[in-house]
């Protein structure tokens, strides 16, 4: 349904996958730690078929191609998710700081906006929610709306916790949470919605119960059905109240 496409950027040129049925609004989809692969393709594919021109980046560029960082085995067999992680992935998650990634999400969003009509979405999944909850404060002119799946460390004590970023913000905001996730405990979902009342922002945050971490992605073994499907339903009716009108008329 879609193309791969490059994105020239302030420090090279990223790979992403481009998938769109029409004119419409854009979203722009923040990947997980595992990277830009056919899971991701598929998400994007299923979000376009509802009336958007979505944008998947592959945010990792600096090291490597997609092809290159994508999982060689079968994640979704015993131990395979875990040793493949074990391998630096996190490392080069760490390595992918604001200072790089806000001015590659600026030029992810002037790349979507080439295709696709404004005001925007962002979703994200994993590390790629943080990305998405930047998003809205870095292009509050266009982005309306953020969902955040499963994310990780969205609040923090740093300065550029991405929690922060709401200051600036004018989307409504969805986050679904993996159920015991060590890396978004309950402190931390509190600390995000009294930043986002804070902000003055429309949100909702929802527990997914016994959703593991990465429930959304069908290609590993953390893959929850009723998590994904619920995520779906969440994020489409956050896309459609958001932009739906835009859908709808054409505006």
């Amino acid at each position: 349904m879609g193309q791969r496409i490059e994105i020239t950027t302030a420090d090279g040129t990223a790979e992403a996958y481009l998938t769109e049925p029409g004119a419409g609004p854009g979203v722009l989809l923040f990947v997980d730690a595992i990277g830009l692969r056919t899971q991701i393709e598929a998400m994007a594919d299923r979000i376009a078929s509802w009336g958007y021109v979505v944008l998947a980046p592959h945010v990792f560029y600096r090291e490597g191609s997609a092809a290159e960082l994508a999982p060689a085995g079968d994640l979704r067999d015993a131990g395979a998710r875990e040793a493949f992680f074990a391998g630096g992935v996190m490392d080069r998650v760490g390595r992918l700081t604001p200072d790089l990634s806000n001015p590659d999400t600026e030029a992810y969003v002037d790349a979507l906006l080439r295709h696709a009509t404004a005001p925007i979405g962002v979703t994200g999944y994993c590390m790629g929610a943080r990305l998405a909850l930047r998003a809205a404060g870095l292009r509050p002119d266009v982005v309306r709306a953020v969902g955040g799946f499963h994310g990780g460390r969205l609040v923090t004590d740093a300065p550029d916790s991405p929690h922060l970023s709401a200051a600036g913000a004018r989307a409504e905001l969805v986050f679904g949470h993996a159920d015991q996730d060590a890396s978004m405990p309950p402190e931390q979902v509190a600390a995000l919605a009294a930043a986002l009342d804070e902000a003055g922002l429309v949100h909702a945050e929802a527990i997914y119960p016994g959703a593991p971490h990465g429930f959304t992605m069908a290609d590993t073994s953390s893959y929850d059905e009723a998590g994904a499907e619920r995520h779906f339903t969440e994020l489409r009716g956050l896309l459609d109240r958001t932009l739906g009108q835009v859908v709808q008329t054409g505006a």
